[in-house]
């Protein structure tokens, strides 16, 4: 029996499942690590607990499954976004890398932004400078610390390091690499353009692939620490949007889903490139080849739920929390809540801005406070939605998925300010089974990734907005949206004091 492996390197943890050729799921594991901040608006892992992780994971999932390593046709890896991973000629890291939520950069961003042209960005790389894409880390390391980026022989991005201690091949792919602000997205390859301006060396950069060809096979060190086989092939594999979009069948024009993880995107398939020229949203190349996506990014989506958590209502699980919330009417008795705890992407592309609550009073409850998280999170990602609904690409009806996309509250809530009907896939492993996918086109296993999506995804049933909510709703989102441009001076102000 011929079985693919799918890893997806998280923010807070890899999850590697093991599916059949049906893509039914036959063993799945997960491992946590932690994230580092340093510093205000800093976030940094060691690359060292992702591929303890991954051993961890690989190893649980060979075990559970009882299946042969030589059973196992291909490997594909999805991953967290954006993160620098520096390395020096023989293979060591030389720091800590800085993930993609990190918001130092705002100085190296505005000189790449004066190097290369604002315009003439947007051009090749389809996205004004950002902080938290992976040039604007580079530039960092440059400037601030020297000593190391002498010493860096090699670039990779966090699921490109996995692939390196599977295989031993330096490879990237062009959804992954689209985020690091160094690829001539409509081309599909390497900016020399960039490069030169920004002077970094094209040789520290990775070979590009499309997602499901194959980058190599598990080298013999790899295979004694995982119990893979050698004759494993590793394909590219995603980003874990790109992933997660393959894992949902995301794949054809018309297609959008909503994901609250710790981020939360709104993701709409496009075979043309659709550049937002404000840079509001980011247009990538996407995992089926020759085709892109457009994408709106909401910072702290699941991160915001996940602090309020921790800081206040450790006793509640997630469920019990959306249970609490549910019993808010709409609006959260006139609270609202900003999710912007690691600056924000879409649409303010602002590093400065903090989250908020709006309207507090001594009435409100614990549960209020909680609903208003959840709303809040819901009208940044409407934001998202308008900004694509504004380029063309319509959402006549919207997936859900991570962990967020599983409470039918959130999803709800999201259905009603969408207003469409929003549903999920029956399965739930999103990325991972996005990279599976991907490993079973470059094995041959599937024709193409949208024949493989088109015969073997199956959905739930979608939950349709609620034309009450909908109306109630309005007149929030109108008030959230107002807050930002009224506070903007204010945050700029704070980030100097």
């Amino acid at each position: 029996m011929k079985t693919l492996l799918g890893i997806d390197l998280g923010t807070s943890a890899t999850k590697t499942v093991l599916f059949d050729s049906e893509l039914n799921v036959l063993a799945s594991a997960s491992a946590e690590y932690p994230l580092n901040q340093p510093h205000n608006g800093w976030a940094e892992q060691n690359p060292e607990d992702w591929w303890n992780a991954a051993v961890k994971t690989i190893g649980s999932v060979l075990q559970k499954s009882g299946i042969g390593a030589e059973n196992i046709a291909a490997v594909g890896i999805s991953g967290q976004m954006h993160g620098l991973v520096m390395m020096d000629g023989d293979g060591n890291v030389l720091r800590p890398s800085i993930i993609w939520c990190d918001q130092r950069t705002a100085a190296e961003c505005a000189d790449i932004t004066e190097r290369v042209g604002a315009e003439r960005l947007v051009e090749i790389t389809a996205n004004p400078a950002l902080t938290g894409f992976t040039a604007s880390k580079i530039m960092w390391v440059k400037k601030h610390q020297p000593d190391v980026y002498a010493q860096c022989r090699h670039i990779l991005l966090p699921k490109d390091y996995l692939r390196y201690k599977l295989t031993g091949d330096f490879a990237t792919e062009v959804s992954d690499a689209s985020g690091m602000q160094l690829l001539d997205v409509p081309a599909r390859t390497w900016s020399g353009e960039v490069l030169d301006k920004l002077d970094i060396d094209p040789a520290l950069l990775a070979k590009v692939y499309e997602s499901p060809e194959v980058t190599g096979t598990v080298s013999g060190a790899a295979s004694r620490a995982t119990g893979l086989s050698v004759k494993t092939a590793v394909v590219g594999g995603a980003g874990d949007n790109a992933a997660a979009a393959v894992g949902m069948g995301v794949v054809t024009d018309g297609r959008a889903f909503t994901t609250i993880g710790t981020s939360g995107v709104v993701f709409a398939h496009t075979d043309d490139v659709t550049i937002d020229p404000d840079g509001r949203v980011h247009t990538f190349c996407c995992a089926v080849p020759g085709a892109w996506h457009v994408m709106g990014v909401t910072q702290a989506a699941g991160l915001s739920l996940k602090w309020f958590r921790e800081q206040f209502c450790e006793d509640l699980t997630y469920d019990g929390i959306t249970a609490l919330a549910d019993k808010v009417p709409i609006g959260a008795r006139r609270l609202l809540y900003l999710p912007y705890l690691m600056g924000e992407r879409t649409p303010h592309l602002d590093a400065d801005c903090r989250g908020v609550f709006f309207g507090l009073s001594g009435m409100h409850t614990k549960a209020d406070l909680l609903r208003a998280v959840l709303e809040g999170v819901s009208y940044s990602l409407r934001d998202c939605v308008e900004i694509l609904r504004g380029m063309g690409v319509q959402t006549s009806e919207m997936l859900a998925c991570g962990g967020g996309g599983t409470s039918a509250v959130w999803r709800q809530m999201l259905a009603d300010l969408f207003a469409c009907p929003v549903r999920t896939a029956v399965s739930s492993e999103g990325p991972a089974l996005g990279a599976a996918i991907l490993a079973g086109v470059g094995a041959g296993l599937f024709k193409s990734v949208p024949a493989a999506c088109d015969s073997l995804l199956r959905y739930n049933d979608a939950q349709p907005p609620i034309a009450e909510n909908a109306k109630a709703y309005e007149g929030y989102y109108a008030v959230y949206k107002s807050l930002y441009p009224a506070l903007r001076e204010n945050y700029r102000a704070l980030a100097g004091v």
